[in-house]
């Protein structure tokens, strides 16, 4: 007869042992990522990807701001240290991109009514303002997004504890904006609700309201709204301009909350760089929000990174290179706009392509819902070797000068059944 031991030495140690892990249920792929994986694998010479949600020059390659390199070519010259920043972040960057945001005559800012703290990027301001709603905002814990929205917006506002629903926002049928959907829908929801806004260059459709339907929307005064600026500068090519929903709520009287990235719009994707504001009553009630707001950061990541925040407030703080980048930001939205105009020339005039393509001109930013149906997008990967999301969005920025023919031909080809 064995004995114990023998008996445990003769069971393998994978049926003695279970791993902690054994449940853990595989989670779906992120849509995204599977169009990058289906490009890299794809060895065809003329493939195209339209689904990465990040600027490319006329080359298709990434591009460094030159005012980004001057700032580093600064900070380098400077010799900073390496110590940890305020658990709210770097102040000359923070106070900047308030004033950016804001505009420099703001009262509010003036008034020193406005808590602002750095973040990792706009998806951690989300995710402070998220926590930070969802704890002290009295009112509510439901969250409305637009329809459709940011993918990474529901995921964030649920893991803050916030309730997600929608509002009306894109038309299918026009390929626009369904305002009176929109409209009709925060007039329907509860009192004093949290919205998410777009400030400008709405992601994932390109598709903005006019400066009288901003105001209309304002009108809803009894709404709480919540600014996601992920693009200021980017979307029009002038930093007032695509501030001008925010700045027109603030003037209105709406104690918004504001999300910022300066990924987009200073190319600083890596760097994560970004800030969330509040912007309150008084001084007195900005302190203790900001209290609250170091409450909330410290047990998620301590305290910012440094680098990116140098290299943001240099920019913003030093008047010739801030004209410097506001010319840079400009010249990578007009070539943006001039892709838009190329495009829809090549698909209505040179091609005959059927239907009506002018939102492609109309809607504005990276990004641009096309209209194609999830069976053209999945056509053009597999005979054109054209990527992007089923539901047709594409990053305008994936298109230049060497593959925008190509790709209007074979948009015009799937719509004809020729592809």
């Amino acid at each position: 007869m064995l004995t114990v031991a023998a008996r445990r030495q003769a069971i393998p140690r994978a049926v003695r042992f279970v791993s902690a892990w054994s449940a853990v249920p595989q989670g779906p792929p992120d849509p995204i990522l599977g169009i990058t994986e289906a490009f890299k694998a794809d060895k065809d010479p003329k493939k195209i990807n339209l689904g990465v949600g990040a600027y490319r020059d006329d080359n298709g390659k990434p591009y460094v701001l030159p005012s980004v390199k001057k700032a580093e070519e600064i900070m380098a010259a400077a010799k900073g240290d390496k110590e940890y920043l305020p658990i709210t972040g770097l102040a000359d960057f923070t106070s900047a991109a308030a004033k950016l945001a804001y505009g420099a005559d703001s009262a509010a800012l003036k008034e020193g009514r406005v808590a602002v703290t750095q973040s990792i990027s706009g998806t951690g301001a989300l995710r402070i303002g998220g926590a930070f709603l969802a704890r002290h905002y009295p009112h509510s814990k439901t969250i409305y997004l637009p329809v459709p929205s940011w993918g990474n917006h529901t995921p964030i506002f649920r893991d803050s504890g916030l309730e997600v629903k929608g509002y009306r926002y894109f038309d299918k049928k026009t390929v626009g904006l369904d305002f009176e959907g929109l409209i009709e829908d925060l007039k329907n929801a509860p009192e004093k609700s949290i919205v998410l806004l777009h400030a400008c260059a709405h992601n994932p459709t390109g598709v903005d309201p006019t400066p009288e339907q901003w105001k209309k929307i304002s009108d809803e005064k009894q709404l709480f709204p919540f600014f996601d600026m992920a693009y200021q500068g980017f979307a029009s090519g002038n930093t007032t301009r695509d501030a001008f929903a925010l700045r027109y709520f603030v003037e209105q009287g709406h104690q918004v909350v504001l999300a910022q990235s300066f990924a987009k719009n200073m190319g600083l994707y890596g760097e994560r760089v970004g800030a969330f504001s509040v912007v309150t009553a008084s001084p007195e009630e900005k302190a203790r929000v900001d209290s609250q707001l170091k409450i909330v950061i410290r047990p998620m990541y301590s305290n910012p990174p440094i680098h990116g925040a140098r290299v943001a407030g240099t920019i913003l703080n030093d008047g010739q290179l801030y004209a410097q980048w506001e010319g840079e930001v400009k010249g990578m939205a007009d070539r943006i706009i001039g892709m838009r105009d190329t495009l829809y020339n090549k698909l209505t005039n040179d091609y005959k392509t059927p239907g009506e393509w002018g939102h492609i001109k109309s809607q504005i930013g990276m990004f641009s819902f096309t209209g194609l149906k999830p069976e053209q997008t999945k056509a053009l990967a597999e005979k054109a070797h054209i990527y992007m999301t089923g539901d047709g969005r594409i990053s305008m920025a994936g298109l230049n000068a060497h593959n925008l023919d190509y790709f209007a031909e074979s948009v015009s080809a799937v719509v004809k059944g020729n592809l």
